[in-house]
């Protein structure tokens, strides 16, 4: 058996039900957008219902739906009808998950949403269902082959379920005009939510271990003091703490290689003058930019007169979990 020629007929089958699926995209979809629309901004909530494997990709369309602003609860349809239709409130929405249209733990609650003042909202493969009859909004997952071999484990039909949930979180995540720093307040654990609420001053290396020197040095001094640091570059300031250069070990190692006696040298004639620079109160974000733009590794850090008061090592980074 070729497992590489029955896996890519897999993803052919389920490519080939995608592009069914985004021609069928109409006037059912920009409604369903927004009813959502209007009831988050309402302070309404999504109820997602789905059993089995519909449940599951219901489950993972309220988790997007919920970190991108729109706060999606997945109701049990087993408890439901034992006092979880508690979580249900008028205004709120309903999404429901189920291929055939006719799963019974599902078509059960029907008539006890009905009492609340809702809009449902189905995901559903078969327009003339119980569950497409009894929605608000239908849209049409009808998919013409399982990828499964066998055409019976739901494959197909739960990736267009899954693709159409996610279009619907992106497009309400761009109606609703939800940012990148709305995202990070969702995700302060992760790498963006980091970078997006971090301030500069929160991440660098203190003015006590910034490898501070004056022009007038030799570049052995600069080294000694760079590595009682234990620092990959040194600040070049003048008496009055206005910033020259910045001399790195990269830059001496470049110099070495044509003057073995730069040791002697004053770090004034050596350093890299006017280097990038970011104020201590920018957020962190603003670090991982400057340092892609002009491709260096340390980012010195001044206050608001310009005077340094930290470094950036590119480094630290790793460390603090933002690259």
């Amino acid at each position: 058996m070729d497992y590489i020629e029955k896996a890519a007929h897999v993803l052919d089958l389920e490519i080939s039900e995608l592009h069914r699926l985004r021609a069928r995209l109409g006037p059912d979809f920009v409604r369903a957008v927004d009813l959502v629309r209007e009831s988050v901004e309402a302070h309404g909530k999504i109820i997602v219902l789905g059993v089995g494997k519909s449940g599951h990709i219901g489950g993972k369309i309220a988790a997007t739906l919920t970190s991108t602003g729109s706060p999606a609860v997945v109701l049990d349809s087993l408890n439901a009808l034992h006092g979880d239709l508690g979580v249900i409130a008028d205004g709120d929405i309903v999404l429901a998950f189920s291929y055939s249209g006719e799963t019974e733990e599902l078509i059960r609650i029907l008539p006890a949403i009905a009492r609340f003042q809702v809009n449902l909202i189905a995901f559903c493969g078969h327009a003339n269902s119980t569950l497409a009859q009894h929605a608000d909004v239908f849209l049409d997952v009808n998919v013409e082959q399982e990828a499964c071999p066998l055409n019976l484990a739901p494959t197909s039909s739960t990736t267009a379920m899954l693709v159409l949930g996610d279009a619907l979180a992106m497009v309400l995540l761009e109606a609703r005009g939800f940012q990148k720093e709305d995202f990070a307040k969702f995700h302060p654990a992760g790498m963006i939510g980091r970078s997006l609420l971090l301030r500069v001053h929160q991440i660098m290396r203190p003015r006590a271990a910034l490898a501070l020197v004056r022009p007038e040095q030799n570049v052995r001094a600069v080294l000694e003091i760079m590595t009682s640091r234990r620092a990959g570059a040194a600040v070049v300031a003048d008496a009055d703490e206005k910033l020259l250069g910045i001399f790195t070990h990269g830059d001496f190692v470049r110099h070495f290689q044509t003057d073995p006696r730069i040791g002697e040298r004053l770090v004034a004639d050596l350093m890299t003058l006017n280097p990038v620079v970011v104020q201590q109160d920018k957020m962190a974000v603003e670090v991982l930019h400057l340092l892609e733009r002009h491709r260096i590794d340390d980012l010195v850090v001044v206050d608001d007169r310009g005077v340094p008061v930290g470094i950036v090592d590119s480094q630290d980074l790793t460390r603090l979990k933002l690259l």
